[in-house]
């Protein structure tokens, strides 16, 4: 009976645990990576927006991280091409 207590309690204790952590810490991270995301997409749409139509002079710097940049360039553009206004969204 007493090892069936405790083992009520830890899951209980537990169970309270996940609760607070994603009422706390969920929505702030949220925010932090949606941030971090809009982020990313603005400065690759600075450093190659001329690979969507958009003129951008070409500098040293952009051609020099080209290469980090490039496994992730169709899923960005792809993203970019697809992001949509907050009218669009009202009114589907």
């Amino acid at each position: 009976m007493e090892a069936n207590k405790k083992i009520r309690k830890s899951r209980f204790l537990q169970a309270i645990r996940d609760f607070m952590e994603g009422a706390v810490i969920r929505e702030p991270t949220m925010v932090v990576l949606k941030e971090k995301a809009c982020l990313e997409r603005l400065l690759l749409l600075f450093l190659f927006g001329d690979f969507l139509g958009i003129p951008m002079p070409r500098s040293y710097y952009s051609l020099k991280i080209l290469p980090h940049v490039l496994p992730r360039m169709d899923a960005w553009r792809r993203g970019l091409l697809r992001e949509r206004d907050w009218t669009d969204r009202a009114f589907d």
